[in-house]
């Protein structure tokens, strides 16, 4: 049985993707598909990503930052200060105080080639919510009604899970990638143990993840790490926005480094 982003019933991709979640055919050396454009520049310049796009651009940059916060102006400055810095992946969370115009404005003031999205979204009422605000991709904490919501809207979507079984439940959803959560239980460890038998579902570790774990998730196959308090800090309570620049950079670096030869 193959699910609607392509998956069949172990989580892998019929059409080829390799283990790090990308594809190996139809794309050249710069990664650009025939026509030379994987991506959709939309009039605000954020970009909008097709599921399969999405997870191979997000395998490409590595990083996703991830804002929270209880202050909705602090929160905008926290992440156009994250995406001026060159992180093109930033994920909202919906318990953000007026998250909606946070994503909303975000997505009007971030650089063009930003990919904005939205976390926390449980229900399919946040899904249609989040999308009206202009969120391109959602996250979800575990396998609610949003899962399958955003699949059946076309939109990308990163599923929360962490017990095996979860991630295939993920992956035969539909998701585009499994968000693994909270990876700070297993940590790297356990993400290698994951891959073993489930070599290829894209898996994003999220929780506690700071530039030295980044650079162990990624050594250890991860597609991507989605990292929110040891990048933000206090910039979302009105904290040094150079102080976050800094930890964006190195956060990037780490992202960049060269993959390892399997």
């Amino acid at each position: 049985m193959v699910n609607k982003a392509g998956m069949n019933e172990e989580g892998l991709n019929e059409a080829g993707m390799n283990e790090a979640g990308m594809n190996d055919s139809g794309m050249n050396e710069e990664g650009l598909n025939d026509s030379g454009k994987d991506w959709a520049v939309m009039s605000d310049g954020i970009v909008s990503l097709d599921p399969a796009e999405f997870l191979r651009e997000l395998a490409r940059e590595r990083l996703l930052a991830i804002i929270r916060g209880n202050d909705p102006e602090v929160a905008v400055q926290a992440a156009l200060a994250l995406t001026g810095s060159g992180i093109r992946f930033l994920e909202v969370s919906l318990v953000t105080a007026d998250a909606l115009s946070v994503i909303a404005e975000v997505v009007r003031r971030a650089p063009a080639g930003s990919v904005i999205g939205a976390g926390t979204v449980l229900s399919r009422d946040d899904v249609d919510r989040a999308q009206q605000a202009g969120a391109r991709f959602m996250v979800t904490p575990a396998l609610t009604e949003s899962v399958a919501e955003s699949v059946s809207r076309g939109i990308p979507v990163l599923a929360g899970a962490f017990t095996p079984t979860e991630v295939v439940a993920a992956m035969r959803t539909g998701a585009t990638a499994v968000k693994l959560f909270p990876s700070g239980m297993g940590g790297p460890a356990y993400l290698r143990a994951l891959r073993d038998p489930l070599p290829g579902i894209p898996l994003v570790p999220v929780g506690g993840v700071d530039a030295a774990l980044a650079a162990e998730y990624l050594a250890s196959g991860a597609v991507a790490v989605g990292v929110g308090s040891p990048l933000v800090g206090d910039a979302v309570r009105g904290g040094d926005l150079g102080a976050l620049r800094r930890r964006a950079a190195e956060l990037l670096a780490v992202a960049s480094a060269p993959r390892p030869s399997r």
